[in-house]
């Protein structure tokens, strides 16, 4: 099978912890090797964003990665792409041409819209319809529910989010929480199915090196984007009230930001963090990491008595796998993929969301018990092998893409909708789009 993975802004080579290069790019790239391990043929394609950058980079056997001009190639945040969209799609058309992939697999909402758009010329020149399958990765009803005025993404994507979700042939939703939010955006949930996340077995695994730990201290990890949403701001604090509790000799670990450790005062995240671990007098006690290389993050987990993930919201999140997958326990905001894939009192332990006290009171916990740390640390290796291989997980999204292409009639793209990239230059300064899409027929 040819199968074309599009992921506009996040790209399979991005370095990690930056501001836009997260979860999205662990999972395309280890999706896009996994599918080439099962015979399949693989192109990426993605944004160009660095001049200097080759057309196309072979990344893995049967996997290239193939980089796209859509407005100056240089870093520019994924909320402000729109504009430059219509070029994508037209690079993404204009590659399809002569050798059209069988299937589409889109990632995030802006991949759908121009991958949709692509597939619509294609037909229009007498192509046969390409299906197109969507992972959104993250969703803007959820964005906005928690985010606020503070949600950066453009106007349009209220509509044009939804109409993506109903005009793609099969939408793959990574846990059961973004069923629903699916179904409240008018999504056929006869037309979603549930593909987790996965993790690199081979690379996070319990034996192997470790970072080395002064003396008499104790660490513990909080991996990924530092933007605010992540909730790295209410593990410093719960760090403040382990302290006050008596537990002085715990440390933080934060990796991820824009920047290298030795730069990370310049990132404003890592900035606005330090100023936050000042303001609760831990300063002494947290340890920016910046930005790494995957393959070094083992040793880092490894080395933590307990990893915490905090997010206000999380679409999947992959850490707490990574973690699991190294014996780690996981002490996690019950958010999200977050409720699927950890199992609290098994593999780790859940807290509210935005409860500070509550983490410290599940850190401490465990730190106090390093039986029961262990024994949740053993789950959820045993959890991560048996259900989130990439091996599996590849497995069951080629499954959706077998249903989706032995479909006899395809529910396929329908026409964009005129005005969907005919005012993109003006995209935040006009009134927001109205976007009707035509549904697609099923059997």
């Amino acid at each position: 099978m040819r199968i074309a993975l599009v992921s506009e802004h996040a790209s399979p080579l991005a370095a990690l912890g930056g501001v836009d290069a997260g979860g999205q790019n662990v999972h395309v790239a280890a999706l896009a090797c996994a599918l080439a391990e099962l015979g399949h043929t693989v192109t990426v394609y993605t944004r160009r964003d660095d001049a200097t950058l080759p057309d196309r980079v072979h990344a893995a056997p049967g996997v290239e990665v193939v980089h796209l001009l859509a407005g100056p190639p240089v870093a520019v945040p994924k909320d402000d792409l729109l504009p430059y969209l219509p070029e994508l799609a037209a690079g993404l058309a204009a590659d399809w041409a002569d050798t059209p992939p069988d299937l589409v697999h889109a990632h995030f909402w802006m991949s759908g819209l121009v991958s949709l758009a692509a597939v619509e010329t294609l037909g229009a020149a007498g192509h046969d319809r390409i299906p197109v399958v969507q992972t959104f990765h993250a969703l803007g009803t959820v964005k906005r529910r928690y985010q606020g005025r503070d949600d950066t993404s453009p106007r349009e994507r209220r509509t044009l989010e939804p109409w993506v979700g109903q005009s793609v042939a099969a939408i793959i939703a990574t846990c059961t929480d973004e069923v629903t939010e699916l179904t409240a955006m008018g999504v056929d949930p006869a037309t979603v199915s549930v593909v987790p996340c996965g993790v690199d077995l081979s690379l996070f695994r319990p034996d192997g090196p470790r970072e080395p730990v002064p003396e008499n201290r104790t660490r513990i990890a909080v991996v990924g984007r530092l933007v605010p949403r992540k909730g790295v701001d209410l593990v410093i604090a719960a760090l403040a009230l382990l302290r006050d509790a008596g537990r002085d000799d715990v440390d933080l670990v934060i990796v991820g930001g824009g920047r290298s450790q030795n730069d990370m005062h310049e990132d404003p995240d890592g900035a606005r963090l330090l100023g936050v671990a000042a303001a609760h007098g831990v300063s002494g006690q947290v340890i920016l990491r910046g930005q790494i290389p995957q393959a070094e993050l083992p040793a880092i987990l490894r080395s933590v008595a307990v990893v915490v993930c905090a997010p206000w919201y999380e679409p999947f999140g992959i850490t707490p796998l990574e973690a699991m997958a190294c014996a780690v326990p996981v002490v996690a905001a019950r958010v999200g993929g977050l409720g699927d894939s950890v199992v609290d009192g098994v593999t780790g332990i859940h807290v509210p969301p935005q409860d500070a006290p509550a983490i410290a009171r599940a850190v401490g916990r465990l730190l106090d018990d390093p039986e029961t740390a262990a024994a949740l640390g053993s789950s959820g290796r045993a959890r991560v092998s048996d259900g989130y291989s990439w091996d599996r997980i590849a497995a069951a999204t080629v499954d959706v893409y077998r249903r989706v292409l032995a479909d006899p009639v395809p529910r396929g793209a329908p026409a964009v909708p005129e005005d969907t990239f005919s005012r993109t230059a003006a995209a935040f300064a006009a009134p927001p789009v109205t976007v009707v899409g035509r549904r697609g027929h099923r059997p």
